[in-house]
């Protein structure tokens, strides 16, 4: 295995994404646009996208892309999952990206996805874990028609990927479709309904291999979006107990937190282990299964326990919606059913290294 450690480039890529953030991500805008129609940020995106070049790090550089690999990637995603910024990262520059990667037609798509000007999104269920049946459209003549829902970030979606029953995934583009956007827990992810009706579509590949490698991806850089929720968790909750006095003293000094704090230091340290080995090994194609199924199966609760930690932790403070801990909250939740629950990876590993349950 190679060092997990991160390289000199890599910091220096998570200082730079960092700094775009704090000046261009925080939380009164984050809120505000979470309370609107429009949870997005495309200037954020834009400027991720096109002036850093990071939405095409997973794209080979003669396919019009950075030719980064997952280990990067992987750095980003926890810089946005401690912003929880409102950008389609996850869903258009790693699920949608590696759906295409596997595909023999649609370079050109794969060349827009990479520079950013065109956001995908890849149509089937965020709930859906990397080995789970997916749901399919018709076909008919050529046409698509059928309703999938739990679509990540459709709304906001130039093209949609989508699996069809004669076994192949097809792009549409969202003037074909109808997006109706469904309630969502985490505002700044939001879900969708898409509907076909006789929606054209042009052939792309074949969907199993295509939607079974962007799951896979989608799941093992998920859980570096979650240590990044984790890691924001804990450092404003230590900085906060710090601050705070109570009987002339910093509640921080009281030892039974001292003792929730150090364990839940513990359990983000070891989610850092695992997130950093899930995307080495998406990188490196070295027991990648496995060690994306580990990651899963450890980050969600780390993430639901240190956001919930850090609620209760900043008293009656947390628990108003100014207060930016309930954005975490909310992604830490909406995140523990994205591509597949802890249980489904637990189970799922199980199968993979032979140890089933009698």
């Amino acid at each position: 295995m190679s060092d997990l450690l991160y390289s000199e480039e890599e910091e220096a890529l998570r200082a730079a994404v960092r700094d775009l953030l704090t000046d261009h991500c925080d939380t009164t805008s984050v809120l505000a646009r979470a309370e609107s129609d429009a949870p997005h940020d495309p200037a954020l995106w834009k400027t991720l996208a096109d002036g850093m070049g990071l939405a095409g790090l997973l794209v080979p550089e003669d396919r019009g892309g950075q030719g980064a690999t997952h280990r990067e990637a992987a750095v980003v995603l926890e810089e946005l999952g401690r912003a929880v910024a409102p950008v389609p990262y996850l869903t258009s520059a790693v699920v949608a990206t590696e759906a295409l990667l596997a595909c023999a037609d649609g370079d050109d798509l794969l060349g827009g996805l990479a520079s950013g000007r065109v956001i995908g999104a890849l149509a089937v269920g965020l709930h859906t874990a990397p080995g789970a049946a997916f749901a399919a459209v018709r076909t008919d003549s050529g046409a698509l028609h059928g309703e999938l829902t739990g679509i990540a970030d459709a709304v906001v979606a130039d093209v949609l990927l989508v699996p069809a029953d004669d076994g192949g995934l097809y792009a549409v583009t969202a003037d074909a479709v109808t997006v109706t956007p469904q309630t969502s827990l985490d505002l700044t992810r939001p879900l969708a309904r898409v509907t076909l009706d006789a929606a054209p579509g042009r052939r792309l590949g074949d969907a199993e291999p295509a939607v079974r490698r962007a799951l896979r991806a989608g799941a093992g850089l998920l859980a570096s979006e979650q240590l990044g929720v984790a890691e924001w968790a804990l450092a404003e909750t230590v900085r906060y107990l710090k601050d705070r006095k109570q009987f002339n003293r910093p509640v921080g000094g009281f030892q039974a937190l001292k003792h929730r704090l150090a364990q839940l230091w513990l359990e983000v340290v070891s989610l850092r282990a695992a997130a950093r080995a899930a995307a080495d090994a998406l990188a490196t194609g070295e027991d990648t299964d496995v060690s994306v199924t580990v990651a899963q199966a450890y980050a969600a609760p780390v993430a639901v326990r240190a956001a919930e930690e850090a609620l209760q932790l900043h008293g009656g403070i947390g628990m108003t919606w100014e207060h930016p801990v309930h954005l975490r909250l909310k992604r830490a939740k909406a995140d523990s059913i994205a591509y597949g629950t802890a249980g489904a990876h637990r189970e799922a590993l199980a199968e993979l290294v032979d140890l089933r349950a009698p």
